[in-house]
């Protein structure tokens, strides 16, 4: 495994020497796309296997969605990795440029990071996802999925390599560690950090905050997505309740699903009831404050401060009352996790003040927290959410993947 493993970064490392040029980055792209269309059918027969193996081991089945592959997933793909090829190239732009009195000529240029390792679960889109924003930013990846993902993950990369040796391109730009052995993230975390850049964890908590706790190499990414939305005393009525039952239940299973709802007191009674009613209706079960509880119905379950805390995955919201906006906003810095974070207000001045305040890597305005997504951000996609102080903030998209260096130039210019 040692030996596999060091090969693979040695691999790496010589591959994202190579420049390649952008027309013939989108030319693997569109010849991955082309593969991905023609190897349908046997895409689909591989993650098969991976659903029954997913149903005996008795994966909860929202996770067992999120691992499904049909046509409309495969064309989605597609579609994703068109987004990303009509991007633009981000390496080698001239970000800034200046002459010093001193003589110097200065240019400020981005360049790719290096070998991007990316440790992930479930998604096997992910798989396609991160390789092609990897590669189109000029990056290699070392790819190491779950094992719940790992007939499709396989496939999926095999294509990708294909693609890259057709076009005479190392095919070591993207490579996936096929073997099923949990103390390979153990080694890839303490070991591989001459070879491997950066780290990008994608999953659950336990996976996230091993690779936070124990990399010795940088790593971009966020350990939970506990989001706010919170409803004010401004709020419009239409605009909330179907803001807050898209922010919730349009997909309970991903990090930008919001999982606390905050109420302005003085709406409870008014509108706040018809928005936990509308949850309700949609399957969700609430849990709520005593104050929640009282006005809203007693058989709810009553919310602990344990539940300011939980990422619940699924059709399941707490409930808090707020006096005023300053209380919401501390709430959510005391227990959110600088993931996405929405105010729901007519009044522009509270929409500013949350908006300045909340610490969110993405703060949002009358606006689903769902929309957290680099797709929707128009990245083309994204290798992950970033809740880090340092940036990249918010999705990781193709324009996060690059680094810079100076260049300078002069006419034999010494120092005094």
């Amino acid at each position: 495994m040692k030996k596999l493993l060091i090969n693979l970064g040695e691999k790496s490392k010589k591959a994202v020497i190579s420049r390649v040029s952008t027309k013939k980055k989108n030319t693997v792209l569109k010849h991955y796309c082309e593969l991905i269309r023609k190897n349908k059918k046997l895409i689909i027969k591989e993650n098969k296997k991976d659903i029954k193996n997913a149903q005996k081991k008795k994966i909860k089945q929202n996770l067992i969605q999120r691992l499904i592959l049909d046509d409309n997933k495969i064309l989605s793909i597609i579609n994703s990795i068109k987004k990303i090829i009509k991007l633009k190239d981000p390496t080698n732009v001239i970000l800034e440029k200046w002459t010093r009195p001193n003589g110097l000529n200065i240019a400020k240029i981005s360049i790719p990071i290096g070998v991007i390792g990316i440790i992930y679960e479930s998604r096997p889109n992910v798989t396609s996802d991160v390789a092609a924003l990897c590669f189109k930013s000029g990056n290699s990846t070392i790819l190491k999925g779950g094992s719940e993902a790992y007939f499709s993950n396989l496939i999926l990369s095999k294509l990708f390599r294909k693609s890259l040796k057709k076009n005479r391109i190392n095919e070591n730009f993207v490579q996936f560690i096929n073997i099923k052995n949990r103390r390979v993230v153990d080694f890839l975390l303490t070991k591989m950090n001459k070879f491997i850049d950066v780290l990008i964890p994608r999953g659950g908590k336990g996976l996230v905050k091993k690779v936070q706790d124990l990399s010795n190499i940088p790593t971009i990414g966020h350990l939970e997505g506990i989001c706010h939305s919170y409803v004010d005393k401004d709020a419009n009525l239409k605009i909330a309740k179907k803001v807050i039952y898209n922010a919730k239940l349009r997909n309970t299973a991903i990090c930008g699903a919001t999982e606390t709802l905050l109420l302005h007191e003085k709406i409870i009674k008014k509108f706040g009831c018809k928005i936990l009613s509308k949850l309700e209706k949609g399957g969700c079960k609430i849990i709520g404050d005593t104050k929640v509880k009282k006005i809203y119905h007693k058989k709810i379950q009553k919310a602990s401060p344990k539940d300011w805390s939980k990422e619940y995955l699924s059709p399941i919201i707490s409930v808090k009352s707020v006096k005023n906006i300053d209380e919401a906003i501390s709430h959510i810095n005391r227990y959110g996790t600088m993931h996405t974070d929405c105010i729901i207000t007519q009044n522009k001045k509270s929409a500013r003040k949350f908006l300045d305040k909340v610490k969110s890597s993405i703060a949002m305005h009358n606006t689903s927290t769902q929309f957290a997504d680099g797709e929707e951000f128009g990245f083309g996609g994204e290798v992950g959410i970033s809740t880090n102080i340092l940036p990249p903030r918010g999705p990781v998209g193709l324009n996060q993947l690059v680094s810079y260096k100076y260049q300078i130039t002069s006419n034999g210019k010494t120092r005094k």
